[in-house]
């Protein structure tokens, strides 16, 4: 009797191998390039959901927060002089909070957007900020950070200074989240947020750029996990 059921095993098992070995190049780039747009697309929905979630956060001032030690207000763009309109917004929102009693003294944090510029972001929140009635004396101003990880962590050095504990960060709603991330990563007590939303910055392109400082956030997190300073 003749046995040939190994042989045709082995051959058919050989001739898979082959045709992978002859598989193009562009088949194998294609798939993989499949799967890392599959792995793209998924990030991208969890930091949307990410983003989102800090309308649920409990660290959400309510009308019953005790008011805070400083209210700090997160830096964005000057145009020349003035505080840009996405600037601005945040502004005025923390000037109602601040009129509410949410916090005793403003913490202003940015630094220089341009060379040649004549104030740093601080420097324009506060001008602006004493324009509309608020006293110098009530106001600290961190003007080095160029990140919001910066803002936070040298504004956090200045508090310890002055013997500030509690603080109240104040920004747009898409930027909440990110920003409440680093306040717990630097070990601030129990930080709370007050949030606007924005009228004046475009949603599309204003979500793609939180969504790649997200990203970005996330790598720098991974770096201090292992230890390496930013």
């Amino acid at each position: 009797m003749i046995r040939f059921g190994r042989k045709t095993r082995s051959r058919s098992y050989l001739g898979i191998q082959d045709r992978r070995k002859r598989r193009p190049l562009y088949i194998r780039l294609l798939r993989w390039g499949i799967v890392f747009a599959v792995l793209c697309v998924c990030w991208f929905l969890y930091v949307l959901a990410q983003i989102g979630s800090v309308e649920r956060s409990p660290a959400l001032a309510t009308m019953d927060t005790p008011p805070a030690d400083v209210g700090i207000v997160l830096g964005a763009a000057m145009w020349g002089d003035r505080p840009s309109p996405g600037l601005e917004e945040r502004l005025r929102h923390s000037l109602k909070q601040y009129e509410a009693g949410k916090f005793k003294m403003f913490l202003l944090t940015g630094g220089l957007d341009q060379e040649g510029y004549k104030y740093t972001e601080a420097e324009g929140m506060a001008n602006y900020l004493a324009a509309h009635g608020v006293p110098r004396e009530a106001m600290l101003l961190e003007n080095e950070a160029t990140s919001t990880y910066e803002n936070l962590k040298f504004s956090q050095e200045i508090m310890k200074e002055h013997g500030l504990v509690s603080a109240l960060i104040m920004t747009h709603t898409f930027h909440g989240n990110r920003s409440l991330e680093i306040a717990n990563a630097l070990n601030y007590q129990h930080p709370k947020l007050s949030l606007t939303k924005s009228n004046v910055l475009k949603p599309i392109p204003n979500t793609l750029r939180e969504v790649l400082a997200y990203t970005k956030w996330k790598l720098d997190q991974a770096a201090l996990a292992v230890g390496l300073d930013l």
